[in-house]
């Protein structure tokens, strides 16, 4: 089951999303979206839209929820869509965290799942773009293994970056200011 996004936002009650994460993942769908918009006038690609949607507003479920021993994000995110019956959704769910582009197992290889994973790569708490966020990564108390994935992961979403910015027909410096300029900043 592909969730429609009142049902999806229905789950951040129910696993007791927080705001800040709120914010985060709507962001996270509307760049998602407009980058998919772009992408179908260029290419005319299929694109699913209404799992592009669930995937992102759903994509960081399990910050607040309990998780089970051994479970790390996003871990718990696919097991609670999985228990919810959105299996689709848990896959893409899955693929989206930094350290999944270095995985061949679990990197993102659907245009779906190489949306997601980008825009959360470009979105905070606002767009920021790729170099902006791997930036707040640098600067932030990370544990030494963090900091090698990220330094890892940095140079393969920058060539995801070019891929969907090739595939939607601008220049990788102009994705952040197609973003800004389509979605509203706080």
């Amino acid at each position: 089951m592909i969730p429609t996004e009142e049902q999806a936002k229905m789950l951040w009650e129910k696993y007791q999303l927080p705001d800040k994460k709120r914010r985060h993942v709507e962001l996270v769908a509307r760049a998602a979206l407009l980058l998919a918009q772009q992408i179908d006038k260029v290419t005319k690609r299929q694109i699913n839209k209404e799992l592009l949607l669930a995937g992102a507003l759903l994509h960081d479920i399990d910050k607040n929820a309990p998780k089970h021993p051994g479970e790390r994000h996003p871990d718990a995110a696919v097991r609670i869509l999985n228990e919810e019956g959105m299996e689709e959704v848990a896959s893409l769910v899955k693929t989206h965290p930094v350290h999944a582009i270095l995985d061949p197992a679990i990197a993102p290889r659907t245009i779906e799942q190489k949306l997601v994973f980008l825009a959360d790569k470009m979105v905070k708490q606002d767009v920021i773009g790729v170099d902006g966020r791997f930036a707040q990564w640098k600067e932030e108390r990370l544990p030494p293994r963090d900091i090698a994935i990220i330094a890892r992961a940095y140079p393969r979403v920058k060539e995801l970056e070019r891929e969907i910015a090739d595939l939607a027909g601008i220049k990788p410096r102009e994705i952040v200011a197609l973003l800004m300029a389509l979605v509203p900043v706080s």
